[in-house]
């Protein structure tokens, strides 16, 4: 059938034995250094409920590409998450889930989360990898998927059952199954661009001077918010493009990051997206408004809105935005395309299996 009911009590059940368990490693493998980590990103802290391994990760590897995890088997994690897009999809809206519905959020790119330590979604509804990735299984426009259905499947097929023994000693369970497609998602590491090059003074690291000039103003403007080599804050704000946050709709998503936490301190404010590879993961803002990084730029030049919650940035001197020329809004776009790291959009690390 198309269309599945969700069992909401397993999948909370999952959860809470996934992720309220203490801080006692209960696996018998040892824990696996993060690959491919830049001598200048931060240090990594694997999870304690969850450490890496070498079979975690290949187990993840093959679920996150794996249709069997929709009801229609239809619809793969990788539908929605491309690698040659920085595992983002490029939809505005996405209705490539299993109802054609459009999604009510841009599907976010993939990059770096093995440092996302303040939420995920674009309000921070999820706290980590793991319970994040409970959601798109259930959700009845993702992959609307019955959990005990989906074990039932697994354990048809000819080497999940070994592929689960050998990752977490024990039989497939819902739990480790996202479990394992987290630690997946924690290996997508993105830290080799030209403009990475450039700051590491390696070979292939030359910018021309339209890159070092837009390297210039995005360190004047930009990199508050997109900070440091992960290019994010891990933050929410509210970065102007609405100023009307009323929203009695079931799931209140204008509300932004205030509808997690409740202040109306937050309204309007959505997580802070990394800027690597962001030639590739248009459209953007978390409804996927802006087709172009040329009307991205035009936004923060001409187009924001005022509201209480508003950063600060946006609104010095009594002046909304960001004053850019033409010649500076060309120059920044030049400087931003230096961030796509191509070996991440092609190695066969993160390719399906």
């Amino acid at each position: 059938m198309l269309y599945r009911k969700i069992k909401i009590g397993s999948i909370v059940t999952a959860a809470l034995f996934a992720f309220s368990c203490s801080d006692t490693n209960d696996s018998y493998q040892e824990p696996l250094p993060l690959a491919g980590v830049p001598d200048n990103f931060p240090h990594f802290v694997d999870s304690k409920t969850n450490p890496l391994s070498a079979d975690g990760i290949a187990l993840g590897r093959k679920l996150f590409f794996d249709k069997r995890l929709s009801g229609n088997n239809q619809v793969a994690c990788a539908t929605c998450h491309q690698q040659s897009l920085a595992f983002s999809d490029g939809f505005a809206l996405t209705r490539e889930g299993i109802s054609g519905n459009a999604l009510e959020r841009n599907s976010p790119a993939l990059i770096n989360l093995a440092w996302a330590d303040n939420g995920l979604f674009w309000d921070g509804g999820s706290n980590n990898l793991e319970s994040q990735a409970f959601a798109p299984l259930a959700h009845a426009d993702e992959m609307h998927q019955n959990l005990e259905e989906l074990l039932e499947e697994l354990n048809a097929d000819a080497s999940y059952p070994r592929m689960f023994e050998k990752a977490f000693g024990k039989a497939i369970n819902q739990a480790d199954i996202v479990k394992a497609i987290a630690q997946f998602e924690r290996t997508l590491i993105s830290g080799n661009s030209r403009y990475d090059k450039y700051v590491r003074k390696e070979s292939g690291g030359s910018l021309d001077q339209n890159e070092l000039k837009g390297l210039q103003l995005a360190e004047q403007f930009c990199f508050t918010c997109h900070a440091g080599p992960l290019m994010t804050d891990n933050l929410y704000h509210n970065n102007g493009i609405d100023d009307d946050f009323d929203d009695d709709t079931e799931l209140m998503l204008k509300r932004g990051r205030a509808r997690i936490t409740g202040s109306s301190g937050d309204l309007g404010k959505f997580r802070t997206p990394t800027l690597r590879n962001v030639e590739k993961t248009g459209p953007y803002m978390h409804d996927g408004r802006f087709t172009t990084l040329q009307q991205v730029m035009e936004h923060y030049n001409s187009g924001i809105l005022d509201s209480p919650t508003l950063d600060p940035l946006l609104k010095k001197n009594g002046k909304l935005g960001i004053a850019l020329s033409e010649e500076e809004k060309t120059q920044l776009i030049s400087f931003l395309k230096t961030l796509t790291d191509y070996e991440f959009l092609s190695s066969s690390r993160f390719s399906e299996l």
